[in-house]
């Protein structure tokens, strides 16, 4: 090899990058990759990416989210998501200045917090990223199949007064309409943006209006296929659920669907809206053959565990690792 130089993904880079990983994977993801360079052009300050190039050929890529609301987080963070070395240029320090180069963008991008998934079986990326300056996040990732959610029913047909978001307690008895079925669920479009921002700015007392017109381009755009929802009552939209199909991130090769972000306007709290959202949510990722959906929570977020641990989300066999910059 000779020096090789660090840049910027370009999508003349498709290419190669799709050969690099379906030599590595065993199979050729060029959808998943056209759309994820797609999205990095179209909204750079949400993605950075790195290429190794030695010579004129790139011997390797990495792919970088950025997330400010996801997860119930706040805090803006660089998630590395999808990574390839080309087997000829393995272990000759590609995959460290892959980082490095990653890192010294995010800096000068402000953003000073890195995270990354991976399985806890994998003891040499588990390794690597050790090495690397990661450790554990004191956040944890719960799954669960696409399978029906068992649906509850709710006699309260009136809003509640709450300060907390809604995480649809489902422990009820004797109620009167099923969630589902009482609560409006459609389809998330851009002219939801207000209401979306609105509802947030009553959780998170802010106002992130660029964070999530950033974000509905990004789930609108980026998988393809609309799996974020929003609920309506009383003529309003009170709830809303964002998410997206994942073709492809932290080394997976089958579909799941990833969770982001999930808010209930407070006046709404315990009235089944979190609920009927995920109802309606898991299945529409039935019909398409979506098999599993994650998502990730700080652990200290208890109210929001024990929705998820209710609605049959369990701990998954994967670690995030995190690294302050």
């Amino acid at each position: 090899m000779s020096k090789v130089t660090y840049r910027s993904l370009k999508p003349t880079d498709l290419e190669r990058v799709v050969e690099i990983d379906a030599t590595v994977g065993g199979r050729s993801r060029r959808g998943f990759f056209e759309k994820r360079l797609d999205a990095a052009q179209a909204t750079p300050d949400s993605f950075y990416t790195c290429a190794a190039v030695d010579g004129d050929k790139v011997v390797g890529f990495l792919f970088s989210r950025v997330q400010e609301g996801e997860f119930g987080g706040t805090q803006r963070v660089a998630i590395i998501d999808i990574a390839g070395v080309d087997p000829a240029a393995q272990g000759k320090g590609v995959g460290r200045g892959l980082q490095e180069g990653l890192e010294g963008r995010l800096k000068k991008a402000g953003i000073n917090a890195l995270r990354t998934q991976v399985e806890w079986t994998d003891g040499d990326l588990v390794g690597y990223f050790a090495a690397m300056g990661f450790s554990l996040s004191p956040r944890t990732i719960v799954e669960r199949n696409c399978d029906a959610l068992p649906e509850v029913e709710y006699e309260n047909e009136q809003p509640m007064d709450s300060d907390l978001a809604d995480y649809s307690d489902a422990n009820g008895d004797d109620y009167a309409a099923l969630s589902r079925d009482r609560i409006p669920v459609r389809s998330m479009t851009s002219d939801d943006l207000a209401a979306v921002t609105r509802i947030d700015g009553k959780l998170t007392k802010k106002d992130r209006t660029a964070y999530y017109k950033n974000k509905m381009e990004e789930v609108l755009r980026e998988t393809g296929i609309r799996v974020s929802q929003v609920a309506e009552m009383d003529g309003a939209v009170v709830g809303y659920v964002m998410a997206r199909v994942d073709y492809g991130e932290f080394g997976r090769t089958e579909p799941a669907a990833v969770m982001d972000t999930i808010g209930v306007h407070p006046a709404y709290a315990q009235a089944g809206v979190g609920h009927a959202l995920l109802s309606q949510l898991l299945a529409n990722l039935g019909t398409l053959r979506v098999d599993a959906i994650r998502t990730q929570v700080s652990w200290k977020n208890f109210a929001l565990l024990k929705f998820l641990d209710e609605c049959g989300f369990e701990p998954s066999q994967r670690l995030v690792l995190a690294k302050d910059l």
